[in-house]
């Protein structure tokens, strides 16, 4: 197992790194909560340039194949590039890899006919277009056994009719993926299909777009499909198969958002440890106290445990696949929320008054932190997940007690060297017990 690059591709990475530091993260801080939008002729003339210095560094949508402008890299190597990503609201659309285009692209590129990727995929790889993925609702959230969202065939193709919730950047969307019920009587991960439908097709109803705490605006939409008619050529995949479409959108888009989660919460980190060198008290600084000392060590022991984790999924994907490493994948979403929300609280607490202020980023990534044991499907529902396949690889104990029952296994070990124990051992303890009996004897003599 060796999660280490060859030097040109760690070249790559210095790059990114400086890159990011000195081009990237400034636009955060003139035009925050813009990247997701479309690009105005001011923000065109700032951000394309810096699009085309990643694609002359072949570091445009890395997560694709070269066949279409990407690089195709492993989940390792996107793994480390999304470590640096992570430190930016801006840098995923500046290297062409922002979600949910990402997963949208990735489910085309793999589900999508030659005419849909003309149509969908290509004007996102450009940069030049925003997807949304419509598939959770607000009476089933993200279980699609419990979606009543239905397309039934007509002579022309599908009506799609019903209402999605959360469904991210929907405004800005040129185009929907929508998972709806096309067969209900099928088997629960066989009832749904996806559906391409562009954003301006009649019927298609943005009731409102909901914000997250600390939003002023919102751009999570709910959204009613009021007879929504689309051709047979909006059908992604086979009738019936969006679950395993979104099941491989979602895989490899986890490890990505682990990696970025390390980035954001090593930025805590750091500004953790500067502050605690910093900061005066009447008898040294913060980190001359013990219990300083002791939320510093607690958070570099948990970034550290969790980014191993997420680098061995990465690994092991790329030696298997996404459905081999389901588990870890499913450890990095639980871990993620864990480790987030201890260390930016830790860092957010030892700034004091200035770390829930809005002088420092600590506030704005501790609103985050709810969101990250809910998005991508609850915290739980990763657990029960985890334990249902760890638990595949255990038996029940054989009889009344554990298969660790210490009487039991000493009767099985005595049978197994009992030979042994008469020769050697027996005569061994006989001969201590006559010294012992002959040394009391001399002593009443």
């Amino acid at each position: 197992m060796d999660f280490s690059v060859e030097p040109e591709f760690q070249a790559k990475l210095d790059w990114m790194d400086a890159f990011i530091t000195e081009e990237v993260e400034p636009l955060d801080l003139v035009f925050p909560g813009q990247a997701y939008q479309k690009l105005d002729e001011r923000l065109r003339k700032i951000v394309d340039p810096l699009k085309e210095q990643v694609r002359e560094r072949g570091l445009w949508a890395c997560h694709l194949g070269p066949d279409l402008g990407g690089q195709g890299y492993g989940q390792l190597k996107l793994a480390l590039m999304n470590e640096l990503i992570g430190r930016s609201t801006w840098a995923p659309v500046i290297f062409g890899c922002q979600a949910p285009d990402t997963g949208n692209a990735e489910i085309i590129a793999m589900y999508g006919t030659a005419e849909q990727k003309e149509r969908y995929l290509r004007p996102l790889l450009d940069g030049e277009a925003f997807s949304a993925y419509s598939m959770t609702e607000p009476q089933g959230g993200s279980d699609p056994r419990l979606f009543t969202m239905r397309a039934v065939r007509s002579e022309d193709g599908w009506v799609l009719d019903g209402e999605k919730y959360f469904t991210s950047n929907a405004a800005n969307a040129d185009f929907l993926i929508v998972m709806a019920v096309t067969d209900p009587d099928a088997h629960p991960y066989k009832r749904m299909s996806m559906f391409l439908v562009p954003s301006g097709t009649e019927g298609v109803e943005i009731l409102r777009n909901i914000g997250t705490m600390g939003e002023r605006g919102g751009h999570h939409a709910h959204i009613r499909y009021d007879q929504v008619r689309v051709g047979a050529d909006a059908l992604l995949g086979e009738e019936g198969g969006a679950f395993a479409v979104a099941q491989a959108r979602l895989g490899g888009g986890r490890v990505h958002h682990a990696m970025r989660t390390v980035a954001a919460v090593k930025r805590a980190f750091d500004m953790m440890c500067e502050r605690a060198l910093s900061r005066q008290t009447v008898d040294g600084v913060l980190a001359d106290k013990q219990l300083v000392q002791a939320a510093i060590a607690d958070s570099y022991l948990q970034i550290q445990q969790f980014r191993l984790l997420v680098l061995h999924t990465a690994w092991l994907i790329d030696q298997s696949s996404t459905k081999e490493a389901r588990t870890q994948i499913a450890a990095c979403k639980v871990a993620a929320a864990r480790v987030f929300h201890d260390v930016v609280y830790r860092a957010m607490h030892l700034h004091g008054a200035l770390g829930v202020s809005t002088d420092t980023p600590l506030a704005r990534l501790w609103q985050s932190a709810p969101l990250m044991g809910i998005m991508d499907g609850p915290t739980e529902v990763h657990q029960a997940s985890i334990a249902r396949r760890v638990l595949r690889g255990y038996s029940p104990s054989p009889g009344l007690w554990p298969s660790e029952f210490l009487p039991d296994k000493r009767a099985a070990a005595h049978t197994k060297y009992g030979d042994f124990v008469l020769s050697v051992i027996f005569p061994v303890q006989l001969r201590a017990i006559a010294i012992a009996v002959s040394g009391k004897d001399a002593s009443c003599a």
